[in-house]
């Protein structure tokens, strides 16, 4: 199965058809459950570019395995950690270099741009995104899929993807182009960066022309209304990066199923990215055949009292209401959590008073996987 021509979504500068190919790629020997590996890039500036990543392949079970792209985010690197993680779940795991580095943190003299902001929001012509590294990065994602795929561990009808910040970024635009995946996780990161977001400066700094270029290329925005698959988005109410605002917008565009998990001031990190058990269970449940999260129907507000329905396999046994009456930044808002009543499909909360208001439902299953509504605002 090749992905979808470019014809049929908008699939911005990418050439889906040849990064559906297998790459070409040098593994280095196995070291426990993990393997080094260069595989071929995206041309930059007429020559060839390697990307180096770590392939993780379990140690228990029975192959062909579900397999798991893993995109880092700002600062980030190809975590072995990561791939082992992903391993120990039952998966085989990729998880790339997106900064052009090596094993050893050090820039590849072939590799892609480097992940500086200077590097991803500078000025380029109606010709250049090629040269750009979001561009990179996100032919570096896709081709690391088809490279994941063509191992002969991995069963490639059951692939899935998460990313963390940036790599959240990454993810969006991964999974609104390429349709071979099964599932999806984005961590922090969303679109509608030119909205809100804590690149407002940059793209201040590009100006209006240069701004739309690069939003019409480059931004989540433009790609999520292209998913072909189920999608979980992971955040915190008071992320620096990734406000509120521009995340509901984001999982807004997206017509497959969508699953959401705000967590009140959820830290912002690698390993807090990764970190909850919301991800694992989601990917099971598609690509396992393991027991869904709950499915949270839309939150509904009358007379002063929200509520929600919601299915569950798994039985659920506490629901909480969100909420802040703060306004200013998202990052800088308070919030505060009391338990909401559940009664049978529905759990619903009496709202404060105060006004404005942003308030959100969440419930909690016995494995203590948390879904979250959308948030909804009261002036």
């Amino acid at each position: 199965m090749t992905p979808r021509a470019a014809g049929a979504t908008y699939a911005g500068p990418w050439n889906m058809t040849e990064l559906g190919k297998a790459p070409r790629a040098d593994w280095g020997a196995p070291s426990g459950v993990l393997r080094q590996v260069f595989y071929e890039g995206e041309p930059l500036d007429g020559k060839p570019t390697r990307v180096f990543a770590y392939v993780a392949v379990p140690d228990w079970g029975a192959a062909p395995f579900p397999g798991m792209v893993l995109v880092h985010g700002g600062g980030g690197k190809a975590f072995p950690e990561w791939a082992a993680l992903w391993a120990r779940r039952g998966y085989a795991a990729i998880a790339m270099d997106l900064g052009g580095c090596g094993p050893d943190g050090q820039r590849l003299p072939d590799g892609m741009p480097g992940q500086g902001d200077e590097i991803k929001f500078r000025p380029f012509a109606e010709g250049e995104a090629a040269s750009m590294w979001t561009y990179h990065a996100v032919a570096a994602v896709i081709r690391g899929h088809s490279l994941l795929r063509a191992c002969k561990e991995v069963d490639p009808q059951r692939t899935g993807v998460t990313g963390i910040s940036w790599g959240g970024y990454l993810t969006c635009i991964a999974a609104g182009i390429d349709d071979r995946f099964k599932a999806a996780v984005p961590v922090y990161g969303c679109g509608f960066l030119h909205e809100n977001s804590c690149w407002l400066g940059w793209f201040e700094k590009l100006g209006p022309e240069q701004a739309r270029r690069w939003v019409e290329r480059f931004d989540p925005s433009r790609y999520l209304s292209g998913v072909a698959c189920p999608i979980l988005f992971a955040n915190g109410t008071n992320d620096f990066a990734y406000p509120l605002d521009s995340y509901r917008a984001s999982y807004r565009l997206v017509k497959t199923p969508v699953a959401i998990r705000i967590e009140v001031r959820m830290p912002h990190g690698h390993p807090q990215g990764w970190a909850p058990q919301e991800i694992g269970i989601f990917a099971d449940s598609n690509l396992r055949g393991g027991d869904p999260l709950a499915a949270l129907g839309p939150l509904v507000e009358t007379g002063g009292r929200a509520s929600a329905k919601f299915v569950a396999r798994v039985p659920v046994v506490r629901g909480q209401l969100h909420y802040t009456a703060g306004t200013g930044k998202w990052q800088d808002r308070a919030w505060e959590s009391r338990d909401a009543q559940l009664d049978g499909d529905s759990v619903a909360a009496e709202l404060p008073a105060a006004r404005p208001l942003v308030y959100y439902l969440s419930v909690t299953d016995v494995r203590g996987a948390m879904v979250s509504t959308a948030h909804a605002e009261l002036p």
